[in-house]
This record gives structure tokens, C-alpha cells and sequence, in this order.
């Protein structure tokens, strides 16, 4: 059961990390002409969305031995091992630098 919230603690904050690390470049600009109306159309309305290209971060989660205070059921806790999750993010701009 501990495993199971610590793997998904784990995988939530990495994917909070992965939208923060995102490098979004702009390749094209957007253009919106919206149709004018009176009592007649007008003119034929024209939409171009921008166009977006963007780079994901690197995610690595992982799994190490760590001590913990772990509380027993009294007035005491003891140290015990568990498997936490570690997250490393390496953010686009430097995974681009990198290659």
C-alpha cells in the first residue's frame, strides 16, 4: 500500500515537472478574420491557428533506499527502509544543449 502512494506521489509531481520544463517555440503566426454581418453576409469569414513545434523535458523516476521514521502503533517509532520515488527533470532547453 505505501509503495502504491509513493509510485503515484511520484508520477504526479513529475508530470507537474514535464509541463513546467516544456520549451514552445512559435513557427507561425495566427490570423483570425471573423465574418461581418449586417442584414447580409458580407464577407467570408478566414482562420489560420498558429502553429506551435514543442520540445518535451526528459523524465527520469526512479526508485532508492531511504530511512525513515516510520510511526508504530505506542508512543515510540522505529527506522525502517522503504522504496521512494526519485524524479529527475532535465528541462528541454538544456536536453538540447546537451546533444
Amino acid at each position: 500500500m505505501r509503495k502504491t502512494v509513493f509510485v503515484i506521489a511520484g508520477l504526479v509531481s513529475a508530470a507537474s515537472f514535464a509541463l513546467v520544463g516544456c520549451d514552445v517555440q512559435k513557427t507561425q503566426e495566427g490570423n483570425v478574420d471573423a465574418p461581418k454581418y449586417e442584414v447580409s453576409k458580407t464577407q467570408d469569414g478566414d482562420v489560420t491557428l498558429p502553429k506551435y513545434d514543442v520540445t518535451a523535458p526528459s523524465v527520469d523516476v526512479t526508485t532508492e533506499k531511504k530511512d525513515v521514521n516510520v510511526p508504530k502503533v505506542g508512543v515510540y517509532t522505529e527506522k525502517e527502509t522503504l522504496t521512494v520515488p526519485k524524479v529527475e527533470v532535465t528541462p528541454a532547453d538544456e536536453k538540447a544543449a546537451k546533444k
